[in-house]
């Protein structure tokens, strides 16, 4: 049996240097060959589809109102890009709206970044690092880890116990090396002038955005603009007209309407109990009369947007006109059954008519929805209150209305199709109950994924696999492709496919924590995903991703860092410098690889013919077709922890490999996310702009962090006196994002008076019209939905109940429908 001895993996200081540096380059070499090969497919797919599938890859040019003046793109394989790259921001904010203006605004933000910092770092940090380090790309000395031998206890190489004098580096007690003076405060310099930099840039983009937002919100007098969201409202004002009174009583403006929100619990479950049967009446319908796909997308989409008004006394099922589709046939089944539970604790059960029991459960719960709609429901303690003009509702959002604490608290509130109504009747204590559970598991999950991540950091060492797997680590070893694929490119793989699948976890955490508008929702899930991608993905991930891992050195690694926090700078300098090649291997998979698949929407091509097989009825058809929607939640935060990574990585020796693929990934994301934006998918939620908010505090973190790993670097230089140089530059970055909290937060929460009825930003309007009601069919009010943006009321109480929806034929073949029925109730 053979004696497998990991130490013989790297034999020598040196020697193991530059075989880790070979190793590097190899796996380089690798990722960009197969994040090119990767790309390239997903791109020339894409061109290929887009001019052929047109509901999916235009799909928001059709279908919105706000997108409809922009220029249309040509069917040319390639004729699209400079079109969509000529769309100006003033197009893009009269299309698309403030989030995806901020947006894209961050991409230009980091763009700018990143072009300055590359070009110092090729110019002055990649010289000083050649002169000095004797830094070469690839490395001129390759030395074998092997010496062929087939036996693996054999010494591989003799290196040498210290480095050659010739590179003009003394060796120090413990192996580090003492570098040249001019080279260290070359660290402190450039850590100054970098972290000043993306301040400098943080600044005027956010003064950018504020005038943006301040102009285009100020120049709007929606529904949404003029309403307060009033909450705390105490037992004796719980009435419209009190409300009402109390307000106007402030003498700040007059009161249109108040809209107090009652527990409607009851009549919700009804709503979505209905819901439920009359799909399965579609259903039943549609096994019952047969029913073939065989439409284009956009018919089935006419389908889904059209709707037929009928009398209450009139038949469940009606006959269609002459323009019903041809893609129905008649497969000649029996009616079908299903089984209906009763008795003593349901134990009995029998086979009934699945058609005629869904009808009479929905026409019984028609019934009851009628009859419930008329009741008298309890208040809540929240109201909608809207004003007669957007400078009323600023004031009252931005005083203290009430003396007493927690009461009549006024905020600016969400559009009227963003209020999650089912959460407004909640009470404060299950909100916070909610809240506090989410984050309970939030840290759970923390330990979690640090507990999930160690084996894949562990992939990134060969040492570390042959601890737990020696045969594979030395058959990795004598292959640099496959070692370079499993301890490069399988981690890589794995912490991408992390950042698409995690944050569906978050977003249903953050949909059961009680906030009432899916814009609050949006918020949290960018936070929440931020949190996993920093934390989790590379804060951990670089502590434990350098040494052989086990779990006794990770306990020592803690129990040191809890003992000495200078420890804790000292392990994330150690790490990050044998670690920049991981990172640069991620953002090539991530710039080059995966980006075009987005373009490419591959999870909704992907997905289309699952849910293809699943659907039956006209109603799941229509569904189908639909277009995706775009979460910033799901893409920010991954940008975000790219932003971070190039940031701390600016100063390093392999800076301008990161920063220069760091910068090819903003420029090729900020191009697709335009394309998604304005072309292809909707994105519903709107916070005007307020995610701006947490992008910064997130670069801010991202600098505290750089400056932390820079102090620890410095320290691990042995230069002490210039680590402590850094602590200035962290006091004042905490300084700066306190200022910025208490000077800019305001801003993008809130619209000035001064701002209110100012003329649109990019140019001038004509009297009577502004600059958005000529560029979008919608006016101003690009951040409200159209159809039920109009008043503040919950949809149960109010829309209009839905018949069955599906398609039948007759005997001799001929088409016939059943069309969708709503009557006003």
């Amino acid at each position: 049996m053979v004696d497998y001895n990991c130490s013989l993996l790297s034999s020598g200081e040196g020697n193991a240097q530059n075989e880790q540096r070979r190793q590097d380059q190899t796996a380089l070499y690798t990722q960009l060959v197969i994040s090119i090969a990767l790309g390239l497919s997903a791109f020339i797919t894409f061109c290929t589809l887009r001019p052929r599938w047109t509901g999916l890859y235009a799909a928001r040019k059709r279908q919105k109102n706000a997108a409809s003046k922009l220029p249309p793109l040509p069917d040319t394989f390639f004729g699209w890009i400079p079109v969509l790259y000529r769309i100006s921001e003033e197009q893009v904010l009269a299309s698309a709206g403030l989030d995806a203006y901020v947006f894209l605004s961050f991409f230009k933000m980091a763009t700018k970044f990143l072009a300055v910092t590359f070009f110092v770092a090729l110019v002055i940090i990649l010289p000083v690092n050649v002169h000095y380090m004797k830094y070469s790309f690839p490395p001129a000395h390759r030395p074998s880890v092997l010496d062929h031998s087939p036996d693996p206890k054999k010494s591989i190489s003799a290196a040498p116990n210290k480095r050659n004098p010739k590179d003009n580096l003394t060796v120090a007690k413990g192996g580090n090396a003492t570098y040249p003076n001019s080279l260290l405060w070359m660290y402190v310099v450039f850590t100054y002038l970098f972290a000043s930099l993306a301040i400098y840039l943080l600044v005027t983009t956010t003064q950018k955005i504020i005038r943006i937002r301040q102009e285009y919100l100020g120049s709007q007098t929606t529904v949404t603009d003029r309403t307060i969201r009033l909450s705390g409202i105490p037992p004796e004002l719980r009435d419209e007209e009190k409300i009402k009174d109390t307000i106007e009583s402030l003498e700040i403006g007059k009161v249109e309407s108040v809209i107090l929100c009652r527990n409607w619990k009851e009549l919700d479950e009804m709503m979505a109990q209905r819901l439920v049967f009359l799909r399965k009446l579609e259903e039943a319908w549609t096994v019952h009369l047969g029913y073939s796909h065989a439409t284009s997308t956009q018919a089935s989409r006419d389908r889904a947007q059209s709707r037929a008004a009928v009398r209450e006394d009139a038949p469940l099922l009606q006959d269609g006109d002459e323009h019903e589709e041809s893609h129905t046939a008649s497969y000649g089944e029996e009616r079908p059954k299903t089984r209906i539970w009763y008795g003593f604790m349901g134990l009995q059960s029998r086979r009934v008519d699945a058609i005629d029991y869904f009808e009479e459960r929905l026409r019984r719960l028609d019934e009851q929805i009628k009859i419930t709609r008329k009741k008298e429901f309890q208040p809540t303690p929240l109201a909608f209150v809207t004003m007669d003009s957007v400078a009323a509702c600023q004031m009252a959002v931005q005083a203290t209305v009430d003396p007493t604490p927690m009461q009549l608290l006024a905020n600016p509130a969400p559009a009227p199709s963003d209020v999650i109504w089912q959460n407004t009747y909640l009470t404060r204590s299950s909100r916070i109950t909610r809240a506090w559970s989410v984050t309970l598991i939030i840290l759970i999950l923390t330990v979690f994924w640090t507990a999930l991540l160690v084996p894949i950091a562990g992939l990134v060492s060969l040492k570390s696999i042959c601890s737990v797997w020696p045969q594979l680590a030395f058959a990795l070893d004598s292959n640099p492709i496959s070692q370079s694929l499993v301890a490069s490119g399988l981690p890589t793989a794995l912490i991408s496919l992390l950042t698409v699948l995690v944050p569906f976890l978050y977003y249903w955490l953050s949909t059961q924590q009680g906030m009432l508008s899916q814009g609050e929702v949006e918020m949290s899930l960018i936070s929440k995903n931020f949190f996993f991608t920093f934390f989790n993905l590379f804060v951990l991930f670089t502590i434990f991703g350098t040494a052989s891992i086990t779990y006794t050195k990770i306990n020592d690694t803690l129990a040191g860092a809890s003992k000495d926090a200078s420890e804790i700078a000292r392990k994330l300098a150690t790490s990050l410098q044998d670690l920049d090649y991981f990172y640069i291997n991620l953002i090539i998979l991530q710039a080059l690889g995966l980006f075009p698949f987005r373009l490419l929407e591959f999870g909704s091509v992907a997905l289309y013919p699952i849910a293809l097989i699943g659907a039956k009825t006209p109603r799941d058809y229509a569904e189908l077709v639909q277009p995706p929607v775009f979460s910033y939640g799901f893409y920010l935060p991954q940008t975000l922890l790219i932003f971070v990574i190039c940031t701390v990585y600016s100063v390093l020796q392999s800076s301008w490999l990161i920063l220069f693929f760091g910068l090819v990934y903003f420029l090729i994301g900020g191009f697709i996310y335009k394309y998604q934006l304005l072309y292809a998918m909707d994105h519903r939620e709107h916070s005007t702009g307020q995610a701006w908010l947490i992008i910064c505090n997130c670069v801010v973190v991202g600098l505290l962090f750089f400056e932390i790993a820079m102090a620890g670097l410095l320290a691990l230089r042995t230069a002490f006196y210039r680590s402590i140089l850094i602590i200035p530059l962290l006091a004042g970055t905490i300084w700066f994002s306190i200022f910025f909290r208490r000077t800019f937060d305001p801003l993008m929460k809130f619209i000035a008076l001064r701002s209110l009825n100012s003329p649109a930003p990019f140019g001038d309007i004509s009297p009577g019209e502004s600059r958005y009601e000529r560029d979008t069919d919608r006016g101003r009010a690009v951040d409200e939905d159209d159809e039920t943006g109009l008043r503040y009321i919950n949809p149960s109480l109010v829309i209009p109940l839905e018949e069955v929806w599906l398609a039948k034929s007759s005997a001799n073949g001929s088409s016939h429908a059943a069309r969708r029925r709503e009557e006003e109730v």
